[in-house]
């Protein structure tokens, strides 16, 4: 609370013009406060009980205009506030943007923020609204109380004495829960979030968790989620309660105070028409704004404490969890983990030999040593001892069956996955466990479903090489035929919709993205499956004109003849060969041509 005083303070000082005219209309709603009690005093002891009935309609007519003249007060009130909760919702939606930036700096390379939608839209809106709540009813108390005390003062010093020690009791007990109850809602609210965020990232680590047989443990650790989410809830029903009570003491006990006391209140010289409008006070004024304030302190206000100090807190740590892949290389989620379908775990494949070294002296652009991969302890390893080396320049494709394991290859080159044992290596050094932005200067993945963000055309191809020329973006464009889809977008400048553009469109995006990259080697996961067969060629012989190396899982037939090398995962060998080596030495890859050639190709 200490922290959010000094950005309220400096809020509020910018816009004193609006508080001054706010002011001036709670005003006028404090005298309407003070004439509606002591029009029906003066309308009883002046008119009905003094027999001047015409005098008491004449009061009673002065309180219905109070009354009605409230209309136009709150219209005012109203017309005022927007210049409160406005600016403070646009503050808001630019600090939570900085904040969901932030991460994305060359200082912070792969940092996620999951909690920026959030914050962006879920939590400014609540604090908007409960501003403009609090405001509202902070307003209204003040000067209707304000009016109202005036009210029961001037009708007799006496009736303060009964009413105002109930008031303040209630009042200072309900004080007494804001910051513990604040301080619940807070937890509370972590705890849900911790929840959502496991329930988010189970779903989508279903495959994972059957493969590897951590599913207990995801579950016990979502019960002891579940648990202290309830036990937080618990806490603040328990501090609800207490509120409620504080609430009672407030509205109804100066209501019984002042009927018990109206003996003792006769004999001080209280008349009937100042004990009436006593009791108008408390019923048409007071304790309706009390019951407001209490109820919008407890609920809007400690919302609006948790939610500001959400999105004006300190900037989040830029963490990499464990599986969270380089959102530069593509990938959709961070934690996602995604493999060729839903086949089980190959068979153990027998090593494959490793292939001569290139005669220059530069490292292996992609080497594999020994490298054994397995979704758990006792399951059949994806990969066993695999040994592959991949030449600077290499164009090789990789064909399997679905689910053998093809895309768990790329992830290991990659380096969003570790292997169970042996070593990779990218332009001879180790993948595993770099840092994202070190990995982003070694490779670029493009995965089958394609990244494309809002924004123009040239901030979408351009995101890999911020420093790509104009006149390099329009070459890229040409070379993949991508042109007609850019003019039609209204050229470089154009905005991109993703929600808008076909599967094969936002691949097409994503592979010149790839090719203007500057990282040396491109990593393809079927990122060509939405393309029709004349584009697919035209974006592989664009990218294997691209200096650097190639690895591409194939989709169809045409990738593998394209590619210098082809490597065949079956789950119980694996062989790597140009095409025509392949036709002779590998039954699988016969198999696949066949179907590919087929009217029915088999998946790959």
């Amino acid at each position: 609370m200490r922290r959010l005083a000094p950005p309220a303070r400096r809020f509020l000082a910018h816009r004193k013009g609006v508080l001054v005219r706010l002011g001036l209309f709670s005003l006028a709603e404090s005298a309407q406060a003070f004439l509606v009690g002591h029009g029906v005093a003066r309308s009883v002891d002046e008119g009905f009980l003094a027999g001047e009935p015409r005098r008491g309609m004449l009061w009673l007519g002065v309180a219905l205009v109070a009354v009605v003249s409230g209309a136009p007060v709150v219209r005012g009130v109203f017309a005022q506030l927007a210049g409160l909760t406005e600016p403070l919702r646009d503050g808001l939606v630019r600090r939570a943007v900085d904040r969901s930036m932030a991460p994305a700096a060359p200082a912070a390379p792969g940092g996620t923020d999951r909690a920026a939608v959030s914050r962006l839209s879920n939590q400014v809106e609540i604090a908007r609204d409960s501003f403009a709540g609090l405001v509202l009813t902070l307003r209204s108390f003040v000067f209707t109380a304000a009016g109202a005390l005036l009210g029961l003062l001037s009708l007799h010093p006496a009736l303060l004495v009964v009413v105002l020690p109930p008031l303040a009791a209630g009042l200072a007990l309900f004080l007494v829960t804001l910051r513990p109850m604040a301080a619940a809602q807070r937890r509370a609210l972590a705890a849900d979030e911790a929840l959502g965020d496991h329930a988010a990232r189970a779903r989508t680590a279903l495959r994972d968790l059957a493969a590897c047989g951590t599913g207990p443990r995801a579950e016990r650790h979502g019960a002891d989620l579940v648990a202290e989410a309830a036990a937080q809830a618990r806490t603040l029903a328990g501090w609800a309660a207490v509120r409620t009570v504080a609430l009672g003491v407030a509205g109804h006990l100066p209501v019984l105070a002042l009927l018990v006391a109206v003996p003792w209140l006769r004999g001080r010289g209280v008349s009937a028409g100042a004990l009436l409008g006593a009791f108008t006070y408390l019923a048409q004024s007071l304790l309706p704004a009390l019951h407001t304030l209490m109820t919008a302190l407890g609920a809007a206000g400690s919302r609006l404490l948790v939610v500001l100090d959400r999105i004006l807190g300190p900037e989040p740590d830029t963490i990499d969890a464990p599986g969270t892949a380089d959102p530069r290389a593509g990938t959709a989620a961070p934690g996602r983990a995604r493999d060729d379908g839903a086949r089980p775990p190959a068979r153990r494949a027998h090593p494959l030999p490793r292939q001569a070294k290139p005669a220059a002296a530069a490292a292996p652009a992609v080497e594999l040593r020994s490298v054994t991969l397995s979704y758990g302890v006792r399951a059949d390893p994806v990969l066993d001892s695999l040994d592959l080396c991949v030449a600077p320049g290499e164009h090789l494709a990789v064909v399997g069956p679905s689910g053998i394991g093809k895309s768990t290859l790329t992830r290991l080159v990659a380096g969003t996955l570790a292997p169970s044992g042996g070593e990779v290596r990218v332009a001879g050094d180790v993948v595993t466990g770099r840092p994202a932005g070190e990995l982003a200067a070694l490779r670029t993945l493009v995965p089958q479903e394609a990244y494309v963000f809002t924004g123009t055309v040239g901030e979408n191809l351009a995101y890999l090489r911020t420093d790509a020329r104009r006149e390099e973006l329009d070459a890229a464009v040409a070379a993949f035929g991508l042109r007609p889809l850019v003019e039609r977008l209204g050229g470089l400048d154009g905005p991109v919709r993703p929600a808008e553009l076909s599967p094969g469109e936002r691949q097409l995006l994503a592979l010149v993205r790839a090719y203007l990259s500057p990282a040396p080697l491109l990593l393809l996961d079927e990122a060509t499956c939405h393309l029709d067969p004349a584009s697919e060629a035209r974006a592989e012989e664009a990218l294997s004109r691209r200096p650097g190396t190639l690895l591409v899982v194939a989709h169809r037939l045409s990738s593998a003849v394209r590619a210098d090398r082809t490597l065949v995962l079956d789950g119980v060998g694996a062989e790597c060969g140009t095409h025509e080596q392949l036709l002779g030495r590998s039954p699988l890859y016969r198999d696949l041509t066949g179907h590919w050639n087929g009217a029915q190709p088999r998946p790959m």
